[in-house]
């Protein structure tokens, strides 16, 4: 997904906000990734989830599913 995609996902609306809040975290705690590393700026540039990512959603996946 490209950061807008993303902030619109979240429904955050403030882009600094978001980067700072959001995007850099995630990719320090290494949940997400870059597909364009060596040019972090660029236009083409999007997010996909890291196996950390999907192992952390797959857990809150299992916390909200109702037990029987």
């Amino acid at each position: 997904m490209t950061r807008q995609q993303l902030q619109t996902a979240l429904k955050l609306k403030n882009d600094e906000h978001f980067r700072k809040s959001y995007l850099l975290p995630a990719l320090e705690a290494g949940l997400i990734e870059m597909t364009i590393p060596d040019k972090p700026r660029s236009s083409k540039q999007k997010y996909r989830l890291t196996m950390a990512g999907q192992a952390l959603l797959e857990q809150i996946k299992d916390q909200k599913q109702p037990r029987a």
